[in-house]
């Protein structure tokens, strides 16, 4: 599989696992991935995430949070952005509020990965990776 965007494939691996109501899922670790697992964790989307290794490849392993009886996952929606066809970028005037600040927007800043509302605080712009909500 030639997934040279590791953020979709990260987001889709995700998508599938809440849709299954799997409690955990495995995506391919790389610095990127780890720091959008790191703030979907401070967001609270997620659970914990730790790191393994199988043979030279290495894994997130994200555990995933489901609410109330029914198990409703916590995260209803990840829409990848910024693509490799066409970068999306956004200057600090104009980053993206999602759904009015109930969902997030996670930013590759010049200071690292953060949300939108941390790069706001911070006076940042920088590439908008996805939405999460």
């Amino acid at each position: 599989m030639a997934a040279n965007d590791t953020i979709a494939d990260m987001l889709t691996r995700i998508r599938n696992s809440c849709m299954a109501r799997h409690q955990t899922t495995q995506i391919p670790a790389t610095k990127m991935t780890r720091s959008i697992a790191q703030v979907l964790k401070n967001e609270g989307f997620i659970g914990e995430f730790e790191e393994a290794e199988e043979g030279i490849k290495r894994y997130l392993v994200l555990s995933l949070k489901y609410k109330g009886k029914t198990r409703k996952p916590i995260i209803t929606a990840l829409k990848r952005v910024s693509k490799p066809g066409l970068r999306v970028y956004s200057n600090r005037k104009e980053l993206p509020r999602v759904l009015g600040g109930i969902g997030i927007a996670i930013i590759s800043t010049s200071s690292g990965i953060m949300t939108d509302r941390e790069a706001r605080r911070q006076g940042l712009g920088g590439e908008v990776l996805c939405y999460v909500w």
